[in-house]
């Protein structure tokens, strides 16, 4: 993990840098190329080019910031919180939807 990022998650409680792992994890392994890990404006940023995916902790959930999100926000809007620019959050007691997730990372950086 980028240094700077570490340094970021660092000050956030165990629980969300537990899932910020395991988010940024579920990133890298969607996806084939090389990605590139940054903050951009103090946020965690992992970038392909000119694409990105934003992880933004809180203290009680995390923001995604991808593209794609909007492309399954039928399948997301159930059960998680998607904001009107299509940003997905995911609080602490919810499950990962891994697969949706994986969906959204491909699509967003490839």
């Amino acid at each position: 993990m980028d240094e700077s990022i570490q340094n970021y998650i660092e000050k956030y409680n165990n629980e969300i840098q537990k899932l910020f792992v395991e988010l940024r994890k579920l990133l890298i392994e969607s996806v084939s190329c090389e990605i590139e890990e940054r903050l951009w404006a103090k946020l965690p940023t992992f970038y392909d080019g000119d694409k990105f995916v934003r992880l933004i902790p809180f203290n009680d959930h995390i923001n995604i910031v991808a593209s794609a999100v909007i492309n399954h926000k039928s399948c997301l809007e159930q059960q998680y919180k998607i904001s009107p620019k299509g940003m997905l959050q995911i609080y602490l007691n919810q499950e990962i939807p891994y697969t949706t997730l994986q969906s959204i990372f491909t699509e967003t950086l490839t």
